[in-house]
């Protein structure tokens, strides 16, 4: 495996302290329901609410489109629903990456059942030359080219969300 970083640890941190002053203009005292995707948007999650400065009500959806493949295979499945009661109230979806926009765009209709006041979207990366669902990014880390990437929250085979650092994953020709 050969790895080319594209984003360290210093310029991922930096952004996401953007990306939370960015939330925080927006919301100021408004509290909201932050909903990480899991298992991907715990990463940037867990950094980007570390710096919001308004109430914060935390809950997770546990999402599968990938399972071990590199791309998505279309079907989006809901595993896990939310304890949070989440009608009016303001809420921001976090995940790594949207790519194809389909998880996204599910998980956001799957929600809007609830009632809730508003609904954002907030993603670490954006690979807008791959989306076929119609659906935007409110907040956004970085914008990146259709590159397969890994590490923080990002996986290949369920291994490298740990890395601190985005690189983009490249096999070894003999090692496929």
């Amino acid at each position: 495996m050969r790895k080319t970083v594209l984003f360290d640890e210093k310029t991922i941190l930096n952004r996401v302290r953007e990306v939370a002053d960015e939330i925080n203009d927006e919301y100021g005292d408004k509290p909201i329901v932050a909903i990480p995707l899991l298992r991907g948007g715990i990463m940037f999650a867990t950094d980007l609410i570390r710096n919001l400065k308004c109430p914060v009500e935390l809950d997770f959806l546990t999402t599968s489109s990938y399972g071990f493949s590199e791309t998505s295979s279309g079907n989006v499945n809901i595993l896990s629903d939310l304890r949070t009661d989440i009608e009016g109230k303001d809420v921001i979806i976090i995940d790594d990456i949207i790519d194809t926009g389909k998880t996204l765009y599910k998980v956001r209709d799957f929600l809007k059942t609830k009632n809730p006041n508003s609904i954002k979207i907030c993603t670490m990366l954006d690979k807008p030359s791959r989306r076929d669902a119609d659906i935007s990014v409110d907040f956004c880390g970085f914008e990146v080219d259709d590159l397969f990437i890994v590490g923080y929250g990002l996986d290949y085979q369920n291994f490298y969300r740990n890395i601190p650092y985005i690189f983009v994953f490249e096999k070894d020709d003999d090692n496929e």
